[in-house]
Order: C-alpha cells, then structure tokens, then sequence
C-alpha cells in the first residue's frame, strides 16, 4: 500500500476541501477505503469507516498505534501476497506482532473492519452528524453494496440534499442521485470540481 499513490480524484477533492476553508466553508471525506490516498492528497477532514492500514490495534488492550512499516513485522516479510494460488504459510504464534506495551503484550492485527464485524460507533456517529449537516453529497466510485455507507446518499437524498454519484458504471442508489457522472472517477471529478 505504501507503494500507492492518490489519483487524480482523490487530488481534485483535496484541492476542493482547501478552496473551500478559505470560504470558511467545510468538506468532509466519509470514506470505506483503507488505504490513506485521501490523506496523502492532501485532505485533512476525513472520516475512516473502516479505519485504515497504517495504524494497528491490540487486540488484548485494545490500544491504537500508528504503523507505516511494511510488513507490520519481519515473519510477515513476503506472505500475504494478494494471489490465490499463493500457498497458507503458517507463522508460529510468537513471531508475530506484539504490543509494544510492556504490560500487555498482545497480539496486533491491522486497525481495520473485516467483513462481519461492525463498524466503530463513533466513527459511525461522526459520518451521521456530517451527513446530516451536509448541503452536497458526493458519491465517488463506490459499489453501493457495503452498508450501511450503502444507505448514506439514499438517506441524504430523502433530506432533498442535491447527491452527484460518479462511477463507471450505474449502482442500485444512481436513481436517488440528481447528478451521475458516467466514467473513470479520475477523469469525471475533477472536471466538475475545477473552479
């Protein structure tokens, strides 16, 4: 992930959220993804919902560290490449990561929302609260199947806030949106968020 960098999207709506603090106006990013390409860009109001994978969690203490090594610890060096055919590699208990807490001393796993578990509730509150303030919704290269974000722009819509869904292809909440814009989120938000 460290070896990724943000497209022009993510660079379009860091350089919105700037232009509009100066307006003394906000821009708020509610995002699913995991990787920091927002924040890389340059924007400052993000909200996570499922969290991100440079920092980790203990899962004895429950305490919350930034980490941007890669891999998280050496036994992980060269496993866990995303390839199917790539074979179980069993890693002995004890060489993976600890907290660094010397009365702890649990096990780390990445700061992240697997499949079935639930979202943080604060983190879910936030994205409400800002969702319900909101004047304009953007929906950016999503599938519209993960809920509840699923359920954001839908909701926010119902409120008769204006929602643009740009995508490459049509999702089941293009119907609520009053604006779609058809094609690579690269190329179709920046255009429309050019001064």
């Amino acid at each position: 992930m460290n070896s990724k960098a943000p497209n022009a999207a993510h660079v379009a709506i860091a350089e919105a959220e700037e232009r509009l603090s100066q307006e003394g106006r906000r821009l708020v990013v509610v995002t699913q993804n995991i990787d920091e390409l927002h924040k890389r860009a340059g924007s400052r109001n993000i909200i996570e919902l499922h969290g991100t994978l440079f920092k980790t969690q203990c899962t004895k203490c429950d305490a919350i560290s930034i980490n941007y090594d890669s891999p998280i610890c050496t036994a992980l060096h060269g496993k866990g490449t995303p390839n199917p055919g790539t074979e179980n590699v069993k890693i002995a208990t004890e060489l993976l990561p600890r907290c660094s807490k010397v009365e702890c001393g649990g096990l780390l796993r990445p700061y992240v929302v697997w499949f079935g578990e639930n979202l943080n509730p604060d983190v879910l509150k936030a994205a409400e609260r800002e969702l319900d303030q909101c004047d304009l919704c953007l929906v950016v290269g999503t599938s519209a199947i993960v809920y509840p974000a699923a359920m954001f722009a839908p909701s926010v819509a119902a409120r008769g806030v204006p929602v643009a869904e740009f995508n490459t292809e049509t999702t089941s909440n293009t119907s609520d949106c009053r604006f779609y814009f058809e094609g690579p989120c690269g190329s179709t938000l920046p255009k429309a968020l050019d001064p």
